[in-house]
C-alpha cells in the first residue's frame, strides 16, 4: 500500500528571462561631430505580479559624451529613461501572494549610438530575469514504509511501583546512606 507525505513550502513557482531593447532619440543643444562614449548607470527596478503577468517598473540614467564645434569641444548629455516592461509567466497560479524577485542579468548598455543632425539615436539593451516565489505543496511517496514508532503510554503502573520502591525519599535528609 502506497503512503504519501505532504510538505507545504515556499518554492520558485515560475521563472524566466527576457531581453529588452530601447531605441532612444535624444536632442542635443550643440550639433555633435563624434560620439566619444555612452554610459548607462543607476539602474533601478521593481516588479509586481498580477493575472499571470509580471510588470517591471524601472529607470536608468544615460550619459552620452560627444564632441562638437569641429571636434574642439566636448559635452556630456545626461538623461533619465523610465520604462515599464511586462513578462508573461507560464504555469503560475492566479493568486496575488507570490513574491517577485527581479534580477538584472545584463545591465542596460548602449549597443549602438548614431548622430542624425542635432539628435543622437541610441539603442539600449538589457536582460532581466524574474522568479516568482509562492506557497506550494509537494507530495512524497514513502514507498510502503511503515512508521517505526513505539507507542508511549501515559502511565505504566509497573514502572510507577518500581520507582516508588527504589526511591529513597529520605536521601536529602541523610545523604551518607
Amino acid at each position: 500500500m502506497a503512503s504519501f507525505k505532504e510538505i507545504v513550502t515556499k518554492a520558485v513557482i515560475g521563472k524566466g528571462k527576457k531581453q529588452f531593447t530601447d531605441n532612444l532619440s535624444l536632442q542635443v543643444t550643440n550639433s555633435p561631430n563624434t560620439i566619444l562614449g555612452c554610459w548607462v548607470i543607476n539602474h533601478n527596478f521593481s516588479g509586481t505580479f498580477s493575472n499571470g503577468v509580471v510588470t517591471i517598473n524601472g529607470s536608468y540614467d544615460i550619459n552620452i559624451w560627444y564632441s562638437y564645434d569641429n571636434d574642439t569641444k566636448t559635452e556630456v548629455l545626461k538623461d533619465t529613461k523610465n520604462y515599464i516592461e511586462t513578462i508573461n509567466v507560464q504555469g503560475t497560479s492566479d493568486t496575488e501572494n507570490e513574491e517577485v524577485i527581479i534580477r538584472s542579468l545584463s545591465g542596460p548598455s548602449c549597443s549602438k549610438a548614431e548622430i542624425n543632425g542635432s539628435v543622437i539615436n541610441c539603442t539600449i539593451d538589457k536582460t532581466l530575469g524574474i522568479e516568482l516565489v509562492g506557497d506550494t505543496k509537494v507530495r512524497i511517496n514513502t514507498l510502503d514504509e511503515v512508521d517505526d514508532w513505539e507507542e508511549i503510554m501515559d502511565s505504566d503502573s509497573e514502572i510507577d511501583e518500581r520507582i516508588d520502591e527504589e526511591v529513597n525519599e529520605e536521601y536529602l535528609d541523610n545523604p551518607t546512606e
